[in-house]
């Protein structure tokens, strides 16, 4: 993924926390913001030590994130900028399962395009 598709700044992550729509399920809490000048969407990831103490299990699950998201980037809506929270229960699941939920997580945000048509 692209360093343009990436929320990396503090100061925007602020401002989607202040400005966000929030939904959840068991493995991720994602904020959604739109954004006025969309080319677009932005992605950032936030996986705390509670999901994993050592820094290559939290990569790993970052890593599964960000691929899931890229296979949902043709579907996914360009104005906006998403951040995904990992729970703990995001540890030590496989892609499939990470991939469901966060579609799911992604289907009550209505973050898919083909949702706003229906």
């Amino acid at each position: 993924m692209r360093k343009s598709y990436r929320v990396k700044k503090e100061a925007d992550f602020q401002l989607v926390f202040e400005q966000h729509h929030s939904v959840a399920n068991k493995m991720f809490i994602v904020y959604t913001m739109e954004r006025e000048q969309p080319t677009h969407f932005r992605l950032g990831i936030s996986v705390s030590k509670k999901v994993g103490l050592r820094g290559h299990e939290r990569v790993w699950v970052k890593r599964r994130i960000r691929q899931s998201v890229l296979e949902f980037k043709p579907n996914l809506r360009q104005d906006v900028d998403i951040l995904v929270i990992a729970r703990p229960s995001a540890h030590d699941q496989d892609m499939a399962i990470i991939k469901k939920n966060l579609e799911h997580v992604f289907k009550l945000a209505n973050l898919f395009v083909d949702q706003d048509e229906n």
